[in-house]
């Protein structure tokens, strides 16, 4: 579903992302895990059109999309719950949703389905529908982040640090809604600080350290994988 050839991204002089090559296969959920600084979520910014690759090539279902800009690449069903939930604050948990159904181009009926389904997955928000975004607590906010990439009906989400500053019984429902997520036809690549959770919901992983990915596996043998365990599960 989702290639990256050998690409390389720049900060100025800063060489951020290093020839990294990744894919993503349909119905899967992949995961990157490595430290701060390694070019996760450089990578997930440059697949999203948000950063440019100045080199290397990025393919979406047999389409190459490097060059295309982000709206184009919701439209083509590539979608981004970024880092720091990011919701607007001044508008209300409805109106968050309705905005990530803009590509839906005012289907109402579609729309009103895809609320049902981001609120069958996300009760709370529902009762916090008439609530101002910025006045719900963290977990709120990044359940209705990703309830808001959701609306636009995503053949693949990418999901940014979800459990980042969440409390831990908060952390396992984000990994069980995210399951859910996947169950239900959605593709999902995972950047996650939560090493263990992420290669337990994952079926891949990738590990980057310093813009390059140095090592890629089934997540069953990264659990196993003593450099991995070393450096990333804390043992």
């Amino acid at each position: 579903m989702l290639t990256l050839e050998n690409v390389d991204v720049y900060y100025g002089a800063i060489h951020a992302l290093k020839s990294a090559s990744l894919s993503v296969r349909e119905g899967e959920i992949v995961t990157m895990i490595g430290a701060n600084g390694a070019g996760k979520s450089t990578t997930i910014r440059t697949i999203s059109g948000l950063v440019r690759a100045r080199s290397g090539r990025i393919v979406f279902q047999g389409e190459d999309i490097t060059a295309l800009p982000p709206h184009r690449l919701v439209e083509r069903g590539l979608c981004q719950s970024p880092e720091g939930r990011r919701v607007f604050a001044n508008m209300t948990v409805r109106e968050n949703l309705e905005l990530g159904a803009y590509v839906q181009h005012g289907k109402a009926s579609q729309i009103r389905a895809d609320m049902e389904r981001v609120f069958g997955l996300f009760p709370r928000l529902k009762e916090r529908a008439a609530q101002l975004a910025g006045t719900l607590s963290g977990g709120e906010q990044q359940m209705l982040a990703i309830g808001r990439a959701l609306m636009s009906r995503p053949k693949l989400l990418m999901l940014d640090e979800p459990s980042l500053g969440l409390a831990p019984f908060l952390v396992q429902q984000i990994f069980e809604i995210i399951r859910d997520i996947n169950s239900q036809g959605v593709t999902i690549l995972l950047v996650e600080q939560n090493a263990f959770q992420a290669l337990r919901v994952a079926k891949r992983g990738y590990v980057l350290e310093t813009g390059s990915v140095v090592l890629e596996d089934s997540c069953d043998r990264l659990l196993a994988n003593e450099d991995v365990k070393k450096a990333y599960l804390g043992e």
